[in-house]
C-alpha cells in the first residue's frame, strides 16, 4: 500500500505554529489525530511506529507537537494551550482527510488532554477517542481523579492499557470504565507497560504487543464507521 508522508505547519491562532506530520495511505478509511506524550515529541519511535502501522491498516494519522515540545521546553503546556492545539489539529485533519471517519486521542498526556478538550466542548466531527495508555494517575500512586471529566463525554472511547502500566492501576481504571457504560471499552495488553513494552520472559516481543494494539485500534475504528 502506497503511503504519503507530508510535513506540515499547524497554526494554533495566537499561540503560534507547530510542526505536524500527516501520514496518509491510498484511500484511507479514517484519520486519527495522534497527540504525543508528555516526555517525547511526535517523532518519537513509538509515535512513528504507531503511525506507520496504522497506515498499513488503512488509517491516516495526523501527528503534531504541542507548543512546549516545539520550543524544546520541559514543562508541558497549560491545559488551555494543549486543548487549543488539539482543536487546531482536528480542524486540519478534517480539512486534509475529508469524508473519512475522524478519531482523536493519543499517547498518555496527549490522550488525556484530548479527552479534557472533548469534555469541555466537543471536537467537531470527531466520532470517537482512543487512548494509547491513559495516564490515570502519577506513577505508582493509584487514584482516579484524572478520570472525572470522562463522564461528560458522549462519544465512544477505547482504552488500550498494558497490565503492567504504572500510571493506570487496573483496579482503579476498571471501575472508571464500567461507570462510563457502553460508550467505553477497555483492551488489556497482557504484560505491557505504559508504552506496551513486554518482558522477555513473556515469550512475546514489543513488536507483537504493538501489533495487538494497532489491530485492536483499527478494528474499533472500523466499527465506528
Amino acid at each position: 500500500m502506497a503511503v504519503k508522508t507530508q510535513e506540515l505547519k499547524l497554526d494554533i491562532g495566537r499561540i503560534g505554529t507547530v510542526s505536524a506530520i500527516l501520514m496518509q495511505p491510498d484511500k484511507p478509511r479514517a484519520c486519527y489525530v495522534l497527540a504525543h506524550g508528555a516526555g517525547a515529541d511526535m517523532r518519537h519511535a513509538f509515535m512513528a511506529k504507531a503511525a506507520a502501522g496504522l497506515a498499513e491498516r488503512g488509517v491516516a494519522t495526523l501527528r503534531f507537537n504541542f507548543p512546549y515540545m516545539e520550543n524544546k521546553q520541559r514543562r508541558p503546556d497549560p491545559p488551555a494551550v494543549a486543548h487549543a492545539s488539539i482543536r487546531a489539529a482536528v480542524e486540519e485533519a478534517a480539512r486534509l482527510c475529508p469524508g473519512v471517519t475522524l478519531v482523536a486521542g493519543g499517547k498518555s498526556f496527549g490522550g488525556r488532554m484530548t479527552s479534557q478538550a472533548q469534555s469541555k466542548t466537543p471536537l467537531p466531527g470527531v466520532k470517537g477517542l482512543a487512548f494509547l495508555g491513559f495516564p490515570l494517575h502519577a506513577d505508582k500512586k493509584p487514584s482516579s481523579e484524572r478520570a472525572e471529566h470522562l463522564a461528560g463525554i458522549a462519544i465512544p472511547m477505547l482504552f488500550l492499557q498494558g497490565t503492567r502500566d504504572g500510571l493506570a492501576d487496573l483496579g482503579h481504571l476498571k471501575p472508571v470504565i464500567a461507570a462510563l457504560g457502553a460508550k467505553a471499552r477497555l483492551h488489556e495488553v497482557e504484560g505491557g507497560d505504559h508504552s506496551f513494552a513486554v518482558l522477555k520472559k513473556s515469550g512475546r516481543s514489543n513488536e507483537d504487543a504493538l501489533t495487538e494494539v494497532l489491530d485492536t485500534l483499527a478494528a474499533w475504528i472500523d466499527a465506528l464507521a
